[in-house]
């Protein structure tokens, strides 16, 4: 696994989070070092007020750290990588100012710097909620690799920000330049959405950057019809919960129980909990946490835990996050307690959770998917 990016003032150690011994992937890309070979070439004013949107791992914020910048980034692992990745170099934690993504800065961004998230609707969402903020000698730079950036990316930058002037490729990565144009109107802001959960009277409301935002996807379909019913359960976690639909129909069902919603997305958890709130007000009986998926939970304090994992981190696909949810799943799950979740057929669950936990269970499937049980039957 490659870990030290060469930079024009020296060379920096990095890596993901989270971390895997066996993880060949890196804590950059070449989006990440065009960036940082142009704005090495480029005078920067050491104190202007710089932003920086959705650093995957740190590795712009490292690379930037002497303007102080400010991080705007929606996952709880990008930011966590990026303190330890500046720690790790032995910069100053704090030389990074990270705030979450619904955040709005309080005066005019000089310089702020792009990468391409996998949702492009955040990125709509990002330059909207930015747009007052950005003058006319604003400088913007806009990086992804070629692959994942649609046309649609340009015409979003002009129809909210101005022109766009696009440099050559290199490494299969672009930059786009953009000036403000003063004179665009700023559209109204279409995030959060939200649609009527079918068959109920919920109302769910979804920030930019949560999964199937604009209708419930096939998967949570399917899955809602087969979720544990446990009376006495006093402890369930929605794991990975996004909008929370799993948790909320898991709140409904078992009214005696804490529901704990964790997802790495602040625009998740904060879709979840206004959904919550919504659907049953007064009560208390829930929590909401922003964090790496079971991290900070204590050891057999779960009942159930229901969970559809995620097989992809950012732009790279895996199993990699599943594994460590099951892993710290078994962990966290009372002796005899229960952890159901919906994955693609083809994806094998049931291998790692056998293995995990010596015991499967197919609870329902259909052409694309399947519903597993497992049980922890090991003795704490």
């Amino acid at each position: 696994m490659e870990t030290h990016l060469l930079a024009p003032q020296g060379e920096f150690e990095l890596l993901r989070k989270p971390h895997h011994p066996k993880d060949n992937l890196r804590a950059w890309d070449a989006a990440d070092e065009y960036l940082i070979k142009q704005i090495a070439a480029e005078p920067i004013n050491a104190d202007c007020h710089m932003l920086i949107l959705n650093d995957s791992f740190g590795a712009l914020s490292v690379f930037l750290h002497p303007f102080k910048p400010v991080l705007i980034s929606d996952s709880h692992l990008a930011q966590a990588a990026t303190i330890e990745n500046l720690t790790r170099n032995k910069l100053a934690p704090d030389s990074v100012t990270i705030r979450h993504s619904l955040y709005v800065p309080q005066k005019v961004v000089d310089c702020l710097i792009i990468k391409v998230p996998k949702t492009l609707a955040l990125l709509e969402f990002q330059l909207i909620q930015l747009r007052p903020w950005l003058s006319d000698n604003t400088r913007i730079m806009v990086a992804g690799m070629v692959k994942t950036m649609p046309k649609s990316v340009w015409e979003m930058l002009e129809r909210i920000v101005g022109q766009t002037n696009t440099q050559l490729a290199w490494k299969k990565s672009r930059i786009i330049r953009v000036q403000v144009n003063s004179e665009v109107d700023i559209p109204n802001n279409p995030y959060p959405v939200s649609y009527r959960l079918e068959n109920t009277d919920y109302q769910l409301i979804n920030h930019a950057n949560v999964f199937s935002r604009d209708k419930l996807d096939i998967g949570a379909r399917f899955f809602l019809r087969h979720l544990p019913v446990n009376r006495q359960a006093r402890s369930i976690i929605d794991l990975g919960c996004g909008n929370g639909v799993l948790g909320l129909l898991m709140a409904e069902q078992h009214p005696q129980a804490e529901i704990i919603f964790i997802d790495e997305s602040y625009m998740a958890v904060c879709s979840a909990s206004e959904n919550f709130k919504h659907a049953f007000p007064g009560r208390d009986q829930a929590r909401f946490i922003h964090q790496d998926s079971l991290s900070g939970q204590a050891e057999n304090s779960a009942d159930i835990i229901v969970c559809n994992p995620p097989f992809h981190q950012q732009h790279a696909v895996g199993d990699h996050i599943a594994r460590r949810m099951f892993q710290q799943a078994l962990k966290v799950l009372k002796k005899g307690g229960e952890l159901r979740i919906i994955g693609n057929r083809h994806l094998n669950y049931h291998i790692l959770l056998k293995r995990y936990f010596g015991n499967c269970r197919t609870v329902a499937s259909n052409k694309k998917f399947v519903v597993l049980q497992a049980i922890n039957s090991v003795l704490p």
